[in-house]
């Protein structure tokens, strides 16, 4: 059996986007592979209930998502950017028959949120597009010869202007309806507003959200739901509520599930799903006796009868599926596998379709009946590369926080384990604040892969994750270190009693959140013998002033702003502390990284410098926030390749020198790579 390695990355597939045909008989999914270093083939996949072999349904070609099938079955709308000269995704229509496709839209902002219209006849969708693209009408159609232009100079009047990896340069989020027999594209919302989530009720009621707030919707998470009158060419808001998300889920007989948060320090309390009954105006809230959060990007789903709503949660280091009656408070646990991980939802008539990973396989497509009581596995994306690697299985630990809250943790012990001896032990921190690790999900190749290098690998979920309740959500107000810190640190405690594991060889590591507390920790204790710090916060105040919408974390976690408490948030801050770090320290960054800029990793990889700590500072261009996840290719690799070198490089098991004393690229396989194709070149 083969170790795990970061260059097996390219070779590991991915699933997205179950959706359940409207007959029942088979799922579509979207199966995502590493195409070369810098691109990834999205394609089309059904595969039969019945249990046949996955089949391709969309060429290989661009990156296809959102599959969706017409009411009837008898196609198959999705976004691709197929054929296009730029990202810009399209939205595509196929008969499910195995007919010519065709695409449907070339509009300037790209489509996103396809929703069909219950008759089949036409497709409601969202585009960001700016006024001029508006008033020259390329949102309906744009020019073969039309480049668009980078703003020179970028003038900006908004709070939040750029988000993720992007600047919205005057770009606002607008509602589309084509129609199919013509494709004749109608431009259902305008102005200078937001607006999102299409839900169809019945043929002529399209539901969507606007965000409002005064004086400043950037500034607010008030959104209005919208009732529009297709025939009629009419709006009436519905509803008004404040939240993150703009998902919603509407019945037929214009009942809306839609997505709530307390806004007072919104960031600490907990996601749920309501309902609005928008003809008698009843609020519920299925969710009220739940002390869960929904998961990050969870949409509502309505069952066949329009009766029971499904969703997903973090829930004690798993993420479950729920389903519960729009009327009633306590919904009940469809799925729950300790450990396991369900990253996509479809409901169908009799059967719902997830995508679920597992300590041993990075996700695959999975259908069960509407209460869970038989679940079938209809994928195994991932069989041939799996059977012939050596998977380590993770040991669910149990330990008390410094004030007796219970902890939940993991251990993943290398291949070929032997009790009898000796390992370095490698401490993962997660992001969020408020997210959850699982045994599966997005970090099953990173952890394997340390595994496999000879690590002992540990993480856990300390106070402030999600899933276990609102109270430990925010137990970290106003004190992300400390509180995360001694939880953390009472973790490594626990398993380095155990004789297996060397306490004097630590290391750590952590993304986004996770790199804050690495910068943390490392300013508060000399314990490990080296650290990565992966996209951090290190300063909340420029945090606060460069993020997207994000700095909202400050204001709400921390419950004040940098005019009113500047020495506070230094002090709470990685860079306050950064002074007294002795702990050799590698920052990791993306370069258009618009939810945890660049500066404040600039800011503490100055002070280390200034202090003559061992530190590297790799930053990769063309990466936003989500790099570790679905960053290019050879970024992937290479970033948990420089991690596993600079652990290396100070781990008394590992006879290699620290990374700063070799060549940069030594030991990197984009290096042997082109060390290949030179052999290659110079062979011809």
């Amino acid at each position: 059996m083969e170790r795990i390695e970061a260059n097996d990355y390219h070779d590991i597939v991915q699933v997205e986007s179950p959706q359940v045909a409207p007959s029942g008989e088979q799922v579509a999914f979207v199966r995502k592979v590493p195409k070369d270093e810098e691109s990834y083939e999205a394609t089309i996949y059904l595969v039969s209930t019945g249990g046949e072999e996955p089949r391709r349904f969309s060429i290989s070609e661009g990156v296809d998502s959102q599959p969706r099938f017409s009411p009837s079955g008898d196609r198959l709308a999705f976004v691709s950017t197929r054929g296009a000269d730029d990202d810009r995704p399209q939205l595509w229509v196929v008969p499910t028959d195995g007919g010519e496709g065709r695409q449907v839209t070339t509009v300037v902002g790209g489509v996103n949120g396809i929703a069909w219209r219950p008759d089949g006849e036409a497709i409601a969708f969202t585009q960001h597009a700016s006024a001029e693209d508006r008033e020259e009408e390329r949102d309906i159609e744009v020019p073969d010869d039309f480049e668009p232009e980078t703003p020179d100079p970028r003038v900006i009047e908004r709070t939040t202007y750029r988000s993720m990896q992007q600047y919205f340069d005057g770009k606002r989020g607008h509602i589309y309806q084509v129609e199919l027999d013509d494709d004749e594209i109608t431009r259902l919302t305008d102005g200078d507003s937001d607006f999102g989530g299409p839900a169809w009720g019945d043929e002529t009621t399209l539901y969507y959200t606007e965000s409002v707030g005064d004086p400043d919707p950037d500034d607010s998470l008030a959104y209005d739901i919208i009732a529009h009158d297709i025939e009629a060419d009419t709006q009436e808001v519905v509803h008004t509520t404040t939240g993150w998300g703009i998902h919603l889920a509407a019945t037929e007989d214009g009942r809306v599930a839609h997505l709530h948060t307390d806004p007072e320090q919104s960031t600490l309390k907990q996601t749920e799903v309501q309902v609005i009954d928008t003809e008698s105006g009843e609020l519920t809230a299925p969710m009220a006796d739940l002390d869960r959060t929904l998961g990050h990007g969870t949409a509502p789903q309505w069952g066949p009868k329009e009766e029971t709503l499904y969703f997903t949660t973090p829930d004690e280091g798993a993420v479950s599926l729920w389903a519960g009656h729009w009327e009633a408070t306590e919904p009940e646990r469809v799925l729950r596998e300790d450990g396991a991980s369900i990253d996509g939802v479809d409901v169908g008539t009799d059967i719902v379709a997830v995508v679920k990973s597992e300590w041993d396989h990075p996700g695959d497509v999975f259908v069960t009946t509407p209460r869970g009581a038989e679940q079938h596995r209809l994928t195994r994306v991932n069989a041939g590369y799996l059977d012939d690697r050596a998977v380590s299985q993770p040991e669910e630990l149990s330990y008390e926080s410094p004030g007796g809250d219970e902890l939940q943790g993991w251990l993943l012990t290398p291949p070929d384990f032997d009790p009898e001896k000796q390992y370095p032990l490698a401490v993962e921190v997660h992001g969020g604040p408020h997210a959850m690790w699982t045994t599966s999900g997005t970090m099953f190749h990173e952890f394997q892969t340390l595994a496999a290098r000879g690590y002992v690998v540990f993480w856990s979920n300390p106070r402030g994750s999600a899933g276990y309740g609102e109270e430990f959500m925010s137990a970290i107000e106003r004190d992300w270190g400390a509180v995360t810190m001694a939880d953390v640190m009472a973790g490594v405690e626990h398993v380095t009693e155990r004789e297996y594991i060397d306490e004097s060889q630590a290391f750590l590591t952590g993304g986004s959140f996770g790199g804050f507390m690495t910068g943390w920790i490392v300013g508060q204790t000399q314990y490990f013998e080296a650290a990565v710090a992966q996209r951090g916060v290190y300063d909340l105040t420029g945090f606060y002033g460069s993020t997207d919408g994000a700095y909202k974390l400050v204001e709400g976690d921390f419950d004040t702003t940098p005019w009113e408490e500047p020495e506070f948030l230094w002090n709470r801050s990685p860079t306050g502390h950064a002074h007294t770090v002795e702990t050799p320290t590698l920052l990791i960054h993306s370069e258009d990284d618009y939810r945890t800029p660049m500066c404040t990793a600039e800011l503490f990889y100055r002070i280390l410098k200034k202090h003559n700590v061992d530190t590297r500072f790799v930053r990769y261009p063309n990466e936003g926030h989500e790099l570790s996840r679905s960053g290019q290719p050879g970024h992937v690799v290479d970033r948990i390749e420089r991690i596993v070198r600079w652990f290396d490089g100070y781990s008394e098991y590992h006879d290699v020198p620290p990374a700063l004393e070799r060549a940069d690229d030594a030991g990197l396989s984009a290096a042997e790579s082109e060390d290949d194709q030179d052999e290659e070149d110079g062979a011809e």
